[in-house]
């Protein structure tokens, strides 16, 4: 691919997410717009949900996000941005957002559902990729790279747990509540990341940019090839320690080529680190590990994927996902009225969505009809009440 041709994409692509970025779409949908299905995983602020958009049947990817739980945690402002990123981001390789709204307990980022799953589900499956699919996986993220920097964002979060494999095939990169919008010669000093893709200047707290992007790519490749990432260690302190060393291992299972893009991305040097140098992402790009990447192809995704997920509508791709059941995360209240004593009484109950899914389910169960689920509705009424206190 010519690299004035894809820069001329960029440049269009840029001014198209500027206009979304500096004029973002307010609240889209309603929690009652959606009808919830299964958890998809957990994190530190929330979870994610695979929902069901209501008039459509659509299936989506739902970020709950506690607002106690962010604002404690001072992470306002990457939850706000994250939403602004995503609504503005416009190619392929990067997760959209369809819906976003909010609630007096919660934020919700509704993302497009991608059914393959992470890739660090795939790679614990597989052990490690063969080259061949570590080169079209890494390929991609270089090119959604390649547009985050060109936006001046740095990510700061590449993981396998963060690169969603589509239906099809091929990749997109997904949360981006750690990216950040750094205009060209400044620096930040946030430690934030995974620690085993952490760069040194983040650990050192020395200010950094788009570099520890780099870093942790080279990271990736290596992880892709071999399973695990170079610098691992139980404790976290040794790792810091080998990630500032720069010091890494290779087994057999490097060609070349790979091993030398990676020893070049690896860097402690800034000043010798490939992506920071004077040709930028021309250095990797053009390095001969790629040398037979098509990228205009790739990011045209016009290329037959090396893998193909297994999924299934009706299982919620369970295959791909480790779905995890409801829990007491969120709390539905329930106002009905008894009779006590003669007296009408009017009772509020809270009750959480793992009673409610028995409840549901057993309710299922028992009634065939709708004159049955009546006459067992005062039964339902009572248990509420007698195992759910105000």
């Amino acid at each position: 691919m010519a690299q004035a041709e894809f820069e001329k994409i960029l440049e269009t692509r840029s001014r198209e997410f500027f206009e979304v970025f500096n004029s973002p779409p307010k609240n889209t949908a309603t929690w009652d717009d959606f009808t919830r299905i299964r958890t998809l995983g957990r994190g530190a602020f929330g979870r994610v949900l695979l929902v069901r958009y209501r008039d459509t049947e659509k299936y989506y990817a739902m970020k709950v996000l506690s607002k106690l739980e962010v604002v404690k945690s001072r992470q306002i402002d990457n939850a706000i941005m994250e939403k602004r990123i995503l609504a503005a981001c416009n190619i392929n390789q990067i997760i959209k957002l369809a819906y976003s709204f909010k609630d007096n307990s919660y934020l919700y980022i509704v993302m497009e559902f991608v059914v393959g799953g992470e890739m660090f589900a795939l790679l614990r499956n597989m052990r490690r990729f063969p080259e061949g699919m570590v080169k079209f996986y890494a390929a991609q993220v270089l090119l959604a790279f390649e547009y985050l920097h060109y936006l001046t964002i740095t990510y700061r979060d590449l993981k396998p747990e963060n690169l969603l494999i589509t239906g099809e095939g091929f990749i997109k990169v997904a949360d981006l509540g750690f990216a950040k919008l750094l205009p060209k010669d400044k620096r930040t000093w946030t430690l934030c990341g995974t620690p085993d893709y952490m760069a040194p200047e983040i650990i050192m707290n020395k200010g950094y940019a788009h570099a520890v992007d780099w870093w942790a790519y080279g990271v990736l490749l290596y992880e892709m090839t071999t399973g695990f990432p170079p610098f691992m260690h139980q404790e976290q302190m040794k790792t810091f320690e080998h990630i500032i060393s720069g010091k890494i291992k290779f087994t057999n299972q490097f060609s070349p080529d790979l091993k030398d893009l990676i020893k070049n991305l690896i860097q402690t040097d800034l000043s010798r680190r490939f992506g920071n140098l004077r040709n930028g992402i021309m250095d990797i790009k053009g390095h001969a590990y790629f040398s037979d990447v098509d990228f205009m192809a790739i990011f045209n995704q016009s290329v037959r994927p090396p893998y193909v997920p297994k999924s299934d509508e009706k299982l919620y791709c369970g295959i791909n996902f480790d779905l995890q059941e409801p829990n007491d995360f969120y709390k539905v209240i329930i106002k009905f009225t008894i009779n006590e004593d003669g007296k009408s009484k009017s009772v509020t109950r809270e009750v959480s969505s793992t009673a409610l899914l028995k409840l549901f389910n057993y309710t299922k169960t028992v009634s065939k009809s709708l004159h049955d689920f009546l006459t067992m509705l005062p039964h339902l009424l009572k248990f509420l009440s007698a195992n759910y206190k105000t």
